[in-house]
Formats: structure tokens, C-alpha cells, sequence
């Protein structure tokens, strides 16, 4: 499928170069008009016989056009079957603007090294962040002019329904989220899981020992079987009626409170107690020290999105009650050690800023959302060690405990995943994947050639 969806795109790239040659013929011929009239009569025979329109499908001649001119690597990567459609497509948007063509090669090495073992989404995510590397310059400028198109806009679906779309900067849409998703918690199970060292360490081989989070306890009077409660004072029993369960789904609940929110400053119609009011956003942000200090220009990183502004980093920097100090590899990029001026169990933060998500290949759940598991169960001897500790969403550690999967740890934060059919998947650390090593460091001396992760 991938090598004929390389074809597809050649063969809209040679539609482009029609375009352009009819564009000639017009213009040799003395013909007067708009400037696209060739183009438009290239696209709407395309969109005719493939039953889109005219528009669709000079996107796609564009975007097939970039890829076999200025990605000659990813396409003949796609034309063997190495990544698909989506793949591509992540590599294209994060990387097209990059103008030099000697930074486009050195970003295209890298993704598509990620490519071998990532899916599009995280693959994007890691695309993002090697062009910020890359090329900085052209990256703030790309902020600068996305900042100035945020915007709020109303979509109306019918049935009573409308849309509320908001273009925000990501840091700012991803803390939104994550206090919805923490109020809802609270408001269907009385368990915000506000902070993440909250967590406990869980290895449980028994499956039975891992709670879903599906259940929502409701209590209320005791009531006997003909529906009344016994009164004390009035020494009769009088009918009442018993509190009922919340059966909203936790993305109900998140648009209820978000509602509350807006209008009322104050989840108002969930209650106005201290547990929702303590309720606090998360984030999760790297801002380099050279960065901080206004002498660099590395990015900054949202985890699990991507580059964010410097100036953003710098406040939430400036505003934090404590800081993480995190010690890469200059080689491989992977996380060495994490300390804190006020120590406060260290291990797990360090776990936290390796991980970044649930380790289970493809999946995006954040950390703080998920369980520090054992991947040698503490039981049979594991060590509470980072070689021997890894973040499960509930999902995927029940999968660990339950199934056929098993996981092993390769070191330098690398997982083995292997399946019930014996095959072998390989989670690597954000960090390392996205990597993007120092000129200062291109070529390492022979002794320090084995912190390279092979790949």
C-alpha cells in the first residue's frame, strides 16, 4: 500500500509539471488571464475523475511536489514500503519550511531513523522537535505568526449542539485539558489524582489488584425495602428520596465543568469546595539553562506536543515553586540524572521526565496519569532502580499483568515489548529519539562511540 501511494504522489508531482508546461504553452500562445487558469484546468480534470474537488487535489499536487523534490530520501524510503502515508505527511508539515537544504538532509537522517519504529502521531510530535533544533530561527517565527492567529469561533452541528473551537498556544490548551479531566475525576469518583508522586509503585502480578477506575460510588440513606428510612426524631419511618449516580461520561463532565468555568468563574453547578478549588493543571516543560539565560537559542519543549515559545518557558519557569535539573548525554541525549535543590523523591522524577508517556508502544498517555510499575517485580527480586522502572497508562499495566505481553528492560531507557506471536517491539525515550546532536559532538571519539543507541 505504501509503495502505490508513492506512486500516487509521482504521479500528482508529474501533474504539477503539466500544470506548469500548459502555464508555458498559454503564455507562448499570447493568451491573457489569471496567472492559475492552467492550474485550474489541470485540477479540475483530476478532481473530476477522482470525485473531489478542484482545491483537494492542489493540495495534494503541492504537497507530492515537496516530497519528491525536496525529500528524495523520504520518498524513496515510502517507495520501498519503510513509512506511510502518515508518516510522510508528519515529516512534510514539521520540516518544509526548513529552507537550507543541507538542515533539510540532517533533519530527514534523523526522522526517518525515528520513522522505523514510531507511529505518525508520536513520529509528528518527534519531527517538531528536531526541526525546532535544527533551525530555531525559523521555528519562532513560525510561533510568532501562529500566536497571532489564536482565535475562539463557534461551529453549529444541529440537534441542539454547537462547537466551541479555541486556537490557543498549546501549553495553554493542554493545562486546560488536564484540569478538566482532573475536576471530572474528582466529581465522578472523589479521586482528582492531582499529583503525580500520588501514584503508588504498583507491580502486582494479579491482575485483580489493579483497579479499572470505572466504578462511581454513590452513597446516601439507607433505605428499606419499601423505600423508606427510618426517622429518629420522629420515631416513624418518612419517604425519601435517595441521591442518584452520576452516569455522565468523564467527557461530559469535562464540557459541564468547562461551561461552569466560563460563565460562572467556578465549577458552580459541580459544588465549590476546596477539593475542586485545590485543583491545579499540569504541564510538563524543558527549558534548556543556555535558553533561561537569553545566550541560546535551544527550544524549549512541551512534553509530549513539542517546541513552545522561550518566553512562555521562561514564565512558567519563573513561576514554578521548584525545578527539575536534568542531566542529558551529549551523545545519545538520554537522561543521565535528575536532581532538585530540595530533594523530594528524585527516582520518580527522573522517571518522569525519561518517560515523558506510557512506555507500551504507540501509546501517548502522560505520566503523571499513569502507574510506576516494576518491570521485574519487586516480589521476585526487582530493584527500585530506573533500570527497572517504567510509566504504564492502567490500560497497558493491566496488559503487562494480564496477557501473553511481556517487557524487558535494554538499558538507557529502552523497552523489548514482546507479543503473544513472539514478535518484538522496541519503545525508546522521547529524548533519545528525538535527539539532535551538537556540532561541538557530529563525530565522538572512538571510546565514547558506544553511548550512540544503535538503532
Amino acid at each position: 500500500m505504501a509503495a502505490l501511494q508513492a506512486r500516487e504522489a509521482a504521479l500528482l508531482a508529474e501533474a504539477t509539471d503539466l500544470a506548469m508546461a500548459r502555464a508555458e504553452e498559454r503564455r507562448a500562445m499570447g493568451r491573457r488571464g489569471q496567472h492559475d487558469l492552467a492550474l485550474r484546468e489541470v485540477t479540475s480534470e483530476l478532481g473530476a475523475a477522482m470525485r473531489l474537488s478542484d482545491r483537494t487535489v492542489q493540495e495534494r499536487m503541492s504537497s507530492a511536489s515537496t516530497l519528491t523534490e525536496s525529500f528524495a530520501a523520504t520518498y524513496l524510503t515510502f517507495q520501498k514500503g519503510g513509512i506511510d502515508a502518515a508518516h510522510v505527511s508528519g515529516i512534510i508539515d514539521a520540516g518544509g519550511s526548513i529552507g537550507d537544504a543541507e538542515l533539510r538532509a540532517q533533519f530527514e537522517r534523523i526522522v526517518l531513523e525515528a520513522a522505523r519504529f514510531e507511529t505518525p502521531p508520536r513520529l509528528r510530535a518527534i519531527a517538531r522537535v528536531v526541526a525546532a533544533r535544527i533551525d530555531p530561527d525559523l521555528v519562532e517565527e513560525l510561533q510568532r505568526n501562529g500566536f497571532a492567529g489564536r482565535c475562539v469561533r463557534v461551529t453549529d452541528l444541529g440537534d441542539g449542539m454547537a462547537r466551541l473551537l479555541a486556537d490557543l498556544p498549546a501549553t495553554l490548551a493542554h493545562a486546560i485539558l488536564d484540569r478538566l479531566t482532573q475536576l471530572g475525576h474528582e466529581i465522578l469518583h472523589g479521586d482528582p489524582e492531582t499529583d503525580a508522586e500520588a501514584w503508588p509503585l504498583v507491580d502486582e502480578t494479579d491482575a485483580d489488584h489493579i483497579p479499572d477506575g470505572s466504578a462511581t460510588v454513590v452513597t446516601g440513606p439507607r433505605i428499606d425495602a419499601s423505600g423508606a428510612a427510618a426517622d429518629a426524631d420522629a420515631g416513624e419511618p418518612t419517604a425519601i428520596a435517595s441521591p442518584l449516580p452520576d452516569l455522565r461520561t468523564l467527557d461530559e463532565v469535562r464540557a459541564d465543568v468547562l461551561a461552569d468555568l466560563l460563565l460562572c468563574g467556578a465549577p458552580t453547578a459541580h459544588g465549590d469546595g476546596d477539593a475542586l478549588a485545590s485543583i491545579r493543571a499540569h504541564v510538563q516543560v524543558t527549558l534548556p539553562v543556555l535558553t533561561a539565560a537569553g545566550v541560546d537559542k535551544e527550544p524549549s519543549l512541551l512534553a509530549g506536543v513539542g517546541p513552545i515559545d522561550r518566553e512562555t518557558a521562561r514564565l512558567l519557569a519563573a513561576n514554578a515553586p521548584g525545578w527539575d535539573r536534568v542531566m542529558y548525554d551529549p551523545y545519545s541525549g538520554a537522561p543521565l540524572a535528575v536532581d532538585r535543590y530540595r530533594p523530594s523523591k528524585q527516582l520518580r522524577r527522573f522517571l518522569r521526565v525519561r518517560d515523558e508517556r506510557c512506555r507500551f508502544p504507540g501509546c501517548t498517555q502522560r505520566p503523571w496519569r499513569c502507574d510506576l510499575d516494576h518491570t521485574v517485580d519487586a516480589a521476585f527480586g526487582g530493584a527500585t532502580t530506573d533500570c527497572n522502572l517504567a510509566h504504564f497508562c492502567r490500560r497497558h499495566h493491566t496488559v503487562k499483568h494480564a496477557t501473553a505481553w511481556r517487557v524487558r528492560q535494554l538499558g538507557q531507557g529502552r523497552l523489548e515489548w514482546t507479543s503473544l506471536t513472539g514478535r518484538r517491539y522496541v519503545d525508546r525515550p522521547p529524548a533519545i529519539v528525538q535527539f539532535v546532536p551538537s556540532r561541538a559532538f557530529d563525530a565522538p571519539p572512538g571510546p565514547m562511540a558506544e553511548h550512540v543507541p544503535p538503532f
